[in-house]
């Protein structure tokens, strides 16, 4: 049987130029900062409604978008950085947007790339006291007070993730992707990991240890793919998403 494209339709003319110019009259600044809504839990609602409805309304005409993830720490010499780099430039060349945390390292390699290429690069940053501060290259940023309301938005309009070498908040995204995969709370999207050197000890151990003693079965290792080619992982996720 023909296979089916399960990309969302686009608009007669659309391209990644006309959503960037729609993107980019979109604002995010909170009119309702927390500490401004006065004394009690329950007005804190208000706060993380608005969150949520100011995201949506901005991603919402983003099209098929590819998250990355990697660590803020990572420079521009490392290999990883430039794996990075050249995989979000072909994904925008391919008609992706690319979606990072925003801030430096794997995350400005990642904008950079897709800049570089002409499309979308949006920027979903997060108030930390540390190692985030908003790189240049995303031409849609977002700033986020909530980190789940940060982490909704990367599953909610994410095709695949890309995840390359990083830190706790690496894994954390890692683990919390595939979390929800196993227990089917969202669809089953591709999930690569790139830099085989970096992950292998990992994948060893969650073979050795969380499937021998049965806390995995063989299957939930198959909800991801280890790569280290920036081509590969793009092939990759435009055959994945036609079925």
């Amino acid at each position: 049987m023909p296979k089916k494209n399960t990309h969302p339709e686009a608009p007669p003319g659309d391209t990644p130029v006309n959503r960037l110019q729609r993107f980019q009259t979109h604002t995010l600044r909170d009119p309702y900062p927390v500490n401004a809504l006065g004394p009690g839990e329950s007005w804190r609602m208000f706060s993380i409604m608005s969150e949520f409805v100011r995201a949506f309304t901005a991603m919402s005409e983003a099209g098929p978008c590819v998250s990355m993830f990697g660590s803020a720490r990572t420079q521009p010499e490392d290999p990883a950085y430039k794996m990075a780099e050249r995989t979000a430039y072909l994904l925008a060349k391919s008609g992706f947007g690319v979606v990072s945390g925003g801030g430096g390292g794997i995350m400005e390699a990642a904008n950079k790339g897709a800049a570089d290429a002409g499309g979308l690069s949006i920027g979903l940053n997060i108030e930390l006291p540390h190692e985030q501060e908003p790189n240049p290259y995303s031409n849609m940023k977002m700033n986020f007070h909530y980190f789940f309301i940060r982490k909704v938005v990367f599953v909610k309009y994410s095709q695949a993730y890309v995840i390359l070498p990083g830190g706790f908040g690496t894994m954390d995204e890692l683990f919390e992707a595939l979390t929800l995969i196993q227990t089917r709370r969202i669809r089953s999207f591709p999930a690569y990991l790139m830099g085989s050197e970096y992950w292998g000890g990992l994948i060893d151990w969650m073979r050795k240890n969380m499937r021998e003693k049965k806390y995995i079965s063989s299957d939930d290792l198959d909800n991801f793919l280890v790569l280290d080619d920036p081509e590969e992982v793009v092939k990759n996720i435009r055959r994945t998403l036609v079925l």
